[in-house]
């Protein structure tokens, strides 16, 4: 599982390139529009303004010429007439039926359509570009006036080359400007993204730590609500839920507590009436057997059942140990082999258990509670499982290993992931003579208590594949002393939950 904080990076970083993108794009595109439209505008402004004022100051020239004197022209005429149009910046040339007028340099931009529409009779302009230039072609026909005053077409064709490149360069300032503007004004989308971002990701990371922080246990947090928008509602929303689950908990935490202290309180009060019990008991069981019929069975049950109360009263106070932290180890430096021997032999199990004990394994651990692990363990083989039942020790390093397995039935799937847990009886047909449901839970709080450093013991439910269920048990060799109790409920495979 990855990292809370990995995560919380991951996705405020997703959230704020998505949306330095969002501004970004609007921006950019934004820009290009309003820029692009601009510029075409200006552009075509720029053009048609240079374009009109040239084809103006042509018609006007034309109009000053010297008249004809009679056609065709003469070359000198010819001559004459392009030198007058001509400047620094533009050329022109004058042309009468396939005679032209010397130093043609326009000639080869003219395009049929355009000599068509000179001959006609029609004052034409077209852009073109000559040698990586720009310029504007103008064409018209020089016009004679009749006897009766009205004009014709001479015949005598006007062409002007007029360069284009002022404008050109007024247009490539401000295409130079335009990729200006467009780039401030993405820098300015991108700082107010960052500026947006951190406006709308502060109360969101606000809630996320704030949400890891209640998810850890601290059930005070609460978040500063600030304004009256969405995030402000989802702040307000979260501390109402907060207080709720704080109090619900809360009132939880008690009523477990004083459920505990009910146990523990009770428990200690039934020593004192089972000990008096246990020595009646103990008499009734030496005249058991002299009592006739019903007496004797009516005195073996009630000692039957005043052992079963001890042992549940026994685990009870156990467990309220556990719960209250007051469990403690008491270390001894032992062999492993030999306490699991003594545990068989003081139950009278030896001959029912096959062992695997290497000897010379020696740990430095508490000996009543390992006592007690594997007097539940393997008494639970014995009473659930089928033979034959086996113990097993296996030494590393830093750890020891214990595996009770037996050739059962095995585990249910479904009874696994509760097996540890307190009062839980697989088979819930089970008469109460048979056991109290804290055996496992104990052996594995036993386990837990043990370790060293951080690393703490363990105790493991599952089948073996050859058949039958298998409890393995892991201590640390060198147990440190004092442990902190152990925390959590039962899980799977001996997890705890």
């Amino acid at each position: 599982m990855r990292p809370a904080s990995v995560v919380r990076l991951r996705w405020s970083a997703g959230l704020r390139v998505r949306l330095l993108l969002a501004f970004a794009s609007l921006g950019l595109t934004t820009t290009a529009v309003v820029a692009g439209a601009s510029y075409v505008q200006a552009r075509d402004v720029i053009l048609q303004t240079a374009q009109d004022a040239a084809v103006v100051t042509l018609t006007e020239q034309i109009a000053q010429l010297t008249p004809i004197r009679s056609l065709p022209p003469s070359q000198a005429e010819l001559d004459a007439i392009a030198a007058e149009l001509s400047d620094r910046d533009d050329t022109a040339i004058a042309t009468y039926q396939g005679h032209s007028s010397r130093h043609d340099q326009v000639s080869a931009v003219l395009s049929p359509e355009l000599r068509t529409a000179v001959r006609a009779g029609r004052v034409v302009w077209q852009r073109q570009a000559a040698q990586g230039f720009p310029y504007l072609v103008i064409g018209t026909q020089l016009m004679v006036s009749q006897p009766d005053g009205a004009p014709r077409p001479s015949g005598l064709e006007i062409y002007r080359l007029h360069s284009l490149q002022a404008e050109q360069r007024s247009i490539d300032r401000l295409a130079m400007s335009t990729w200006l503007t467009g780039g401030l004004s993405l820098a300015l989308a991108v700082l107010l993204a960052l500026l947006a971002a951190r406006g709308v990701l502060r109360p969101v990371r606000d809630l996320g730590q704030a949400a890891r922080r209640l998810g850890a246990g601290d059930l005070s947090t609460r978040l500063t609500v600030r304004g009256s928008d969405e995030l402000a509602r989802v702040a307000r929303t979260f501390n109402h839920t907060a207080e709720r689950l704080e109090r619900q908990v809360g009132e939880l935490r008690r009523m477990e507590a004083d459920a505990r202290r009910f146990v523990a309180d009770v428990s200690h009060e039934l020593r004192t009436p089972l000990a008096a019990m246990t020595a009646v008991t103990e008499v009734l069981d030496e005249e058991a057997p002299r009592l006739p019929g019903d007496a004797g069975r009516a005195a073996r049950l009630v000692s039957q059942e005043t052992q079963s109360l001890t042992r549940l009263v026994d685990d009870l106070i156990e467990v309220s140990r556990f719960d209250s932290g007051t469990a403690a180890l008491a270390l001894d430096e032992i062999d492993v082999a030999a306490a699991v021997r003594a545990t068989l032999r003081a139950r009278g199990w030896t001959e029912r258990v096959v062992t695997d004990l290497p000897p010379g394994v020696l740990a430095r651990l508490d000996p009543r509670r390992l006592d007690v692990i594997l007097a539940n363990l393997v008494g639970n083989a014995l009473r659930h499982g089928a033979p034959p039942v086996s113990v097993r020790l296996r030494a590393e390093p830093d750890w020891i290993v214990l595996s009770v397995g037996d050739r059962g039935p095995g585990l249910d799937p479904l009874v696994l992931p509760r097996v540890f847990d307190r009062f839980y009886k697989a088979d819930s047909a089970r008469t109460r003579s048979e056991g109290s449901g804290l055996g496992l839970a104990i052996a594995w709080e036993n386990a837990r208590l043990h370790r060293a450093g951080a690393d703490r013991g363990s105790l493991v439910a599952g089948n073996d594949p050859a058949g039958g269920a298998v409890f393995t048990l892991r201590l640390p060799r060198r147990c440190v002393d004092p442990a902190p109790p152990a925390e959590g409920r039962p899980g799977p495979e001996g997890g705890r939950r």
